[in-house]
């Protein structure tokens, strides 16, 4: 398999006032094309950090990150910006759609950002929220809520879709929902999913999981038949 990711020995530290917080300690890993990939750790373990280094929002202390032969640790804020643009998604636990815009119009937002976006009308209807596409977020349920944001995140037609908790604040029957979005997405698009939980359950899923704990991955499994998100035992 083609790797998408190399990362070698990545550390990262924040200052606390003067109290030195290692969030990421030398940690090495790569990540595939088209492969769904699980992080799974309990708060604090660093899921976050590491996420938002591969999103291009943080910079790494120390160590290298590649995308695509691109190397990520050399590029600054402007840099980075652009490279999120062009090639991540994002969808975080909490939605962060745009309150004054309706479903459509957050969808079609991501589509004006993208040099080559999907359909935001055919996405709004894949995630069952075409008869919704006229309501704004303050009218809609977490769920709904969050099933626009997936479809805010696939237009851009990323190559890498960086998921932060997507089902955390979400009951168990529309979480099924959500992850069942994303693995079409996945499998359809042949796109690099990479998911952060602290939920055991979605790792079933996954082609492979990341354990993490205190900043390191601690281990990492592969999964040889990954689960659909109906097989999964809640």
């Amino acid at each position: 398999m083609e790797k998408l990711i190399i990362a070698k020995d990545i550390h990262k530290e924040f200052l606390l006032g003067e109290v030195k917080v290692v969030a990421l300690d030398d940690v090495s890993f790569d990540i595939y094309k088209g492969e769904l990939v699980v992080i799974l750790g309990p708060s604090g373990s660093g899921k976050s950090t590491l996420l938002n280094i591969l999103g291009g929002i943080e910079t790494v202390s120390g160590g290298s990150i590649s995308y695509n032969g691109i190397d990520l640790s050399s590029m600054n804020e402007n840099e980075l910006t652009a490279f999120r643009r062009a090639n991540i998604g994002f969808i975080f636990q909490f939605y962060n759609l745009m309150p004054n815009l309706n479903a459509l119009e957050n969808v079609e937002l991501a589509a004006e950002l993208s040099p080559n976006p999907l359909d935001p009308k055919e996405l709004l209807t894949q995630v069952g929220l075409w008869d919704r596409r006229d309501h704004y977020p303050g009218k809609m349920s977490g769920g709904q809520q969050q099933r626009v944001a997936i479809a805010r995140a696939i237009c851009k037609n990323p190559d890498l879709l960086l998921c932060d908790e997507p089902t955390g604040a979400l009951d168990i029957s529309t979480g099924v929902q959500i992850l069942k979005i994303l693995v079409d997405f996945n499998k359809k698009y042949n796109k690099t999913i990479m998911i952060i939980t602290h939920n055991e359950n979605v790792a079933k899923i996954a082609n492979r999981v990341f354990y993490l704990k205190d900043g390191d991955i601690k281990k990492i499994v592969t999964n040889e038949h990954p689960q659909s998100p109906d097989e999964v035992v809640w």
